[in-house]
């Protein structure tokens, strides 16, 4: 199969390559997806997991991205819940190789079933963006109605999806940002925005939740605006300084099959917009890694695989597949 591929931590993005590959195999609880759209994150090559297995093994060369939409064409011994042929989306695990790739194997759990009316672009947008929006708010935050929550970055990645969620939930949303993304941020649902290069921060006066995604001295700030009994929830670094009388929660977000069902349940129902931005081939991926999110919405590559020897599509009717060696499960 093809697939892109990174060997080198210091050659950064100009090591990614488009390389031949064996097919992947599928461990046990595993399935195999045949990837058609697939997301990444632009800092993912600065990950230790990027480049070592679960064990801490060096694992290149290996490869990157890890929000995917796809099909099941194989399923590993003991695999439940999914079935060949069903569309999928979700997240790879951090320390597998990932979504930049024709095939590639993941655990079940990390999939959810993604609904024919629903293009695999928006499955591969939605997983990281949408799991650490409401992890951070709902998990983290414990935001509830009435409450005011500050988003940063209200028009990225994840702010975008935040806030629409937390204005879903009843709360009052102040987004962040710089000053071209205002009207973005308040078509979004935001009630009010902070231009972090023009305006101050402390204007904004005390909120309940704060999610943070920049750091540094925007976090540093941000502490101070937490209410008693509020939460700094980031998702940049552990926080420098902790709100005087609430609590700070630095998280990475995890993979949830049943909040993936939710999440794209509200995509459906037109009650959360996804912002794609530029497609790409997979050829293209190292130029898309390299360009980055520039606005408009999240970067895709999408992926058109072909039949690959050793890979038999007829072969993905059988129920189970065992795994063929112990490394399996961590390749």
């Amino acid at each position: 199969m093809k697939a892109i591929t990174v060997k080198d931590p210091a050659a950064g993005v100009e090591g990614l390559t488009l390389t031949d590959r064996p097919a992947p195999h599928a461990a046990e609880n595993d399935v195999i997806v045949r990837v058609h759209a697939a997301g990444f994150t632009s800092g993912e090559l600065e990950w230790p997991g990027t480049w070592t297995d679960r064990a801490g093994r060096d694992r290149t060369p290996s490869v990157p991205g890890h929000e995917l939409s796809g099909v099941v064409t194989e399923l590993g011994y003991g695999t439940t819940g999914l079935t060949v042929g069903q569309r999928v989306f979700g997240l790879a695990d951090w320390t597998r190789d990932g979504s930049l790739a024709e095939f590639t194997a993941v655990e079940a759990r990390n999939l959810a079933p993604l609904p024919t009316d629903v293009e695999h672009a928006v499955g591969a947008a939605l997983p990281v963006s949408g799991l650490t929006a409401w992890q951070a708010l709902f998990d983290h935050g414990r935001l509830e109605a009435g409450q005011t929550v500050l988003i940063h970055g209200a028009a990225g990645g994840v702010g975008s999806l935040a806030v629409q969620l937390a204005r879903r939930a009843g709360a009052t949303v102040i987004g962040t940002g710089r000053a071209g993304n205002r009207q973005v941020a308040l078509d979004l649902g935001a009630d009010a925005f902070v231009d972090l290069e023009n305006e101050r921060l402390e204007d904004v006066g005390e909120v309940d939740v704060v999610l943070d995604v920049f750091g540094e001295e925007i976090g540093v700030q941000s502490a101070g605006l937490v209410r008693a009994g509020g939460t700094l929830v980031t998702i940049a670094a552990p926080p420098e300084v902790e709100p005087r009388y609430g609590r700070s929660v630095f998280f990475v977000v995890e993979a949830d099959r049943a909040r993936l069902a939710e999440l794209v349940a509200l995509v459906r129902e037109g009650n959360l917009r996804v912002p794609i931005g530029s497609r790409h081939s997979l050829a293209e991926a190292p130029q898309a890694f390299a360009s980055g999110r520039q606005g408009g919405g999240k970067p895709i590559v999408v992926v058109s695989p072909q039949p690959v020897a050793g890979h038999d599509p007829h072969r993905s009717r059988q129920r189970f597949a065992r795994p063929a060696c112990a490394r399996c499960a961590t390749s």
